[in-house]
C-alpha cells in the first residue's frame, strides 16, 4: 500500500489478501473448462511451492466477464473451487461499458471494484500520469497489431479492445500495488498476438509486475486462432 494515503472500504479489504490474477481466451476457447482448471491449479501449486507466497488468503480475480460453458468465465470459478477460495470482480464502469457490469458472473464474489477505483489508486500510489502512461502504451500496441492485421488481409481489432486491454493491466498493476505482491497465470502457453491476454506483454515493458510473478500454462494443446477466433 505504499503511496496510498487512503483506500476505499473495498480496497483496503482488497490488502487483504493475496490476488490470484487468471487471464485467457473467452467463450471461443474450445478445450474443456475443467480440464484447463485442473491444468492452472497443478501450475500454481507447482509455482507457489518454489516461491512461497504470503500467508494472507488467495483471492481470484476476475474481470467480468458473462458466465459461459468455456472459456475464462468458466475457468477461474473451477480453480477457485479446486483452491476453495473466494474470487474478487473487477469490472469498467458503466460509463465506459454499461454491459459490462450488468452481464458479469458473479457467483462466488465475495469483493467488487470498478476500474475508475483502481485507476485512482494507480495515480495516488504510482504517481500522476500512471494511467496516461498505461493507456499510450496500450494504443501504441494497439497500432502495432493493427498494423499487422492489415498486413495479413484482417480488419482493425474492435474498438473495445482497448478498454479491456486497459482494465487487465489497471487491475495487476493496482492489485500488486495495494496487496504488496501477486500471481499472475495464464490459461494457455500460446496467446494470440491479437488477444487482450496478449497485452500482458505491454504491462511487463512498463514494469507493472513481474515476470516472476506470473505462472506459465504448459501444454500441448493445439490451438488454431485462424478457426477458433473469428473476431
Amino acid at each position: 500500500m505504499s503511496g496510498i494515503k487512503m483506500l476505499t472500504q473495498t480496497l483496503l479489504a482488497l490488502s487483504k489478501y493475496h490476488p490470484v490474477v487468471i487471464e485467457g481466451m473467452g467463450n471461443y476457447d474450445p478445450r474443456p473448462a475443467t480440464t484447463v482448471a485442473s491444468n492452472v491449479h497443478s501450475h500454481l501449486r507447482r509455482h507457489w511451492s518454489t516461491r512461497p507466497p504470503d500467508p494472507r488468503p488467495k483471492l481470484i480475480i476476475t474481470q467480468g466477464d458473462p458466465l459461459a460453458a468455456r472459456g475464462i468465465s468458466a475457468i477461474t470459478p473451477a480453480v477457485a473451487a479446486l483452491m476453495r477460495v473466494d474470487r474478487g470482480l473487477v469490472v469498467l464502469d458503466p460509463s465506459i461499458a454499461d454491459y459490462h457490469t450488468r452481464d458479469a458472473d458473479r457467483d462466488g464474489v465475495v469483493l467488487e471494484m470498478r476500474y475508475s477505483e483502481l485507476a485512482a489508486a494507480l495515480e495516488e500510489g504510482r504517481g500522476a500520469g500512471t494511467v496516461r502512461d498505461i493507456e499510450a502504451a496500450v494504443e501504441k500496441s494497439i497500432e502495432a497489431k493493427n498494423s499487422r492485421r492489415k498486413h495479413l488481409g484482417k480488419p482493425p481489432l474492435k474498438e473495445y479492445f482497448r478498454d479491456f486491454a486497459l482494465l487487465q493491466e489497471a487491475t495487476k498493476a493496482a492489485c500488486l500495488l495495494i496487496c504488496g505482491d501477486i500471481t499472475v497465470a495464464h490459461t494457455a502457453q500460446n496467446i494470440s498476438e491479437f488477444s487482450v491476454t496478449s497485452f500482458y506483454q505491454t504491462g511487463l515493458e512498463l514494469g507493472l509486475y513481474e515476470k516472476h510473478q506470473m505462472v506459465s500454462y504448459i501444454d500441448k494443446d493445439d490451438l488454431d486462432f485462424e478457426k477458433i477466433d473469428k473476431r
